[in-house]
């Protein structure tokens, strides 16, 4: 049976307390998360469509059902974070690269199942990798009010746990090597691009583009000892490897015990069909 669980942090998004810099005060580590956010929706949505064409060239139950697991919970991410972003709209951001990646799903809507959970696959990892240093202590979160760290580390723990879903679907519907390094090449340009776009657009617009605490902040955040480069560097190297599993550098055990810990914030709900 499939130990993803598919929950709903017990947080009004459309209430919840949103200063224009609500991490730490720090305007570029704020609005790069914003970007982050504003991304997610579009990208989620991808993500459940990969998964709904891969199951058709499987016959694995277990899967099967971590697939619907899967979708549960990125369904959920999905319509918080809109709630989220239309916050953020409200304070001036202007959401630029969803029109963008919009239009590239709809162009590459005829790559085939294979090509599209490769795709799917390797955002999975960067949202993966991403949420394990905020798991791991990195201190990404540091300065947020605490209903802002339970959403953000709720995303993360759910990201870490249906990390291998996208890979085992693909693995099983006899994906390889060639096409899965292929499109991850692709994403990391993709994602590295459409992230600095958004991020430098909410700087622009909430008025911290041009300061330089914004970006003596950036330059910690991105090169520092714990930063996004630190952090990010070996797990993305990782992928190349053509015995890669999703698994090899997770820890497993934080996204529990933080679970345990906050199950106060959650309550359960039904799987998505």
């Amino acid at each position: 049976m499939s130990n993803l669980t598919v929950r709903r942090p017990a947080i009004d998004v459309a209430q919840l307390e949103m200063p224009p810099q609500w991490l730490g005060g720090e305007a570029f580590r704020t609005q790069l998360f914003n970007a982050l956010s504003m991304m997610f929706p579009v990208g989620e949505q991808y993500f459940i469509d990969a998964a709904r064409a891969g199951l058709p060239l499987i016959d694995d139950p277990a899967i099967a059902e971590d697939v619907r697991r899967f979708i549960g919970q990125e369904a959920t991410h999905s319509a918080l974070h809109r709630t989220f972003n239309a916050r953020l709209e409200a304070q001036g951001l202007r959401n630029r690269v969803e029109p963008i990646i919009a239009w590239r799903i709809r162009i590459s809507e005829r790559i085939g199942p294979l090509n599209k959970l490769a795709v799917a696959m390797a955002y999975e990892h960067f949202t993966a990798t991403f949420g394990d240093a905020v798991l791991g202590g990195a201190g990404w979160l540091d300065g947020a009010s605490e209903p802002m760290r339970v959403l953000w580390t709720w995303h993360a723990v759910e990201e870490s746990e249906h990390r291998a879903v996208i890979f085992d679907v693909y693995r099983a519907a006899g994906g390889g090597y060639g096409r899965r390094v292929a499109w991850f090449l692709y994403v990391t340009l993709l994602f590295a691009l459409d992230t600095t776009v958004q991020t430098l657009s909410n700087l622009h617009r909430s008025g911290a583009l041009f300061r330089r605490a914004t970006w003596r902040q950036g330059l910690r955040f991105l090169f520092g000892r714990r930063g996004l480069l630190a952090e990010s560097v070996w797990a993305w190297l990782a992928y190349f490897r053509p015995g890669f599993s999703p698994w090899d550098q997770a820890d497993t055990e934080a996204p529990r015990v933080w679970l345990e810990r906050h199950a106060a914030w959650f309550r359960e709900r039904p799987a998505a069909g």
